[in-house]
């Protein structure tokens, strides 16, 4: 499952994570992130109870944007307890994204 995050809620779901995650932030508009979404979906059930996905629209929530430097999207950020350990920015392929994910776990 993928969950829709905010601003608010970033710190809660993602910074106090027990869990690697892997934070998509995207936008409705943008092609390229409606192209890697199904890959991240497809990906949150194969790592389920392992791995969270999070999502935020950086259109609503431009605070978590700012604060990591997001200049364009989708940007997706890795972090693991608590702090952000790699970053990939563009449409990626689901055999990239795995073995970022792996070497995390």
């Amino acid at each position: 499952m993928v969950h829709e995050i905010n601003d608010q809620s970033f710190e809660s779901e993602v910074l106090k994570s027990t869990q690697p995650v892997l934070l998509d932030l995207w936008a409705p508009w943008c092609g390229p992130c409606r192209m890697v979404g199904p890959v991240i979906d497809k990906l949150a059930e194969q790592y389920a109870g392992k791995f969270k996905f999070c999502k935020m629209n950086v259109d609503d929530n431009q605070k978590t944007a700012a604060k990591y430097n997001v200049m364009s999207i989708p940007t997706l950020i890795f972090f693991k307890d608590g702090k952000a350990v790699d970053t990939v920015i563009g449409a990626q392929s689901e055999s990239a994204l795995k073995a970022k994910i792996d070497s995390l776990l």
